[in-house]
């Protein structure tokens, strides 16, 4: 069984910052697997945010670039997505994701609300 559990996610004001975070526990080898965090906002659907693979290389929605910034600590089983200069049109849940070969988990989801 795995479990993927986001935090961090809240009411922010924009052009603020939040960092989310996504730990991973059960039977997972988490080194091995490419992690990414999308997003769904009402009445869309869920679209890739960031992602980043085992060596490190990352890839961004070009909406989000040079605002956003994903990482992984592979010794705390852990991906995070720093984000920063927030516009309300990033208010979504935003879902971790870990695939390897197919095999795939999702989280349940963290809320992100950026409104003043």
């Amino acid at each position: 069984q795995v479990q993927l559990v986001e935090s961090g996610g809240g009411l922010v004001q924009p052009g603020g910052s939040l960092r989310l975070s996504c730990a991973a526990s059960g039977t997972i080898n988490f080194s091995i697997y490419t992690m990414a965090w999308y997003r769904q906002a009402p009445g869309t659907q869920r679209e890739l945010v960031a992602r980043i693979n085992t060596s490190g290389w990352t890839n961004y929605a070009d909406s989000v670039k040079g605002r956003f910034t994903i990482s992984r600590d592979n010794a705390k089983n852990t991906v995070y997505l720093q984000m920063n200069s927030l516009k309300p049109e990033d208010t979504a849940v935003y879902y971790c994701n870990a695939i390897f070969r197919g095999r795939q988990y999702w989280g349940q989801g963290t809320q992100v609300t950026v409104s003043s």
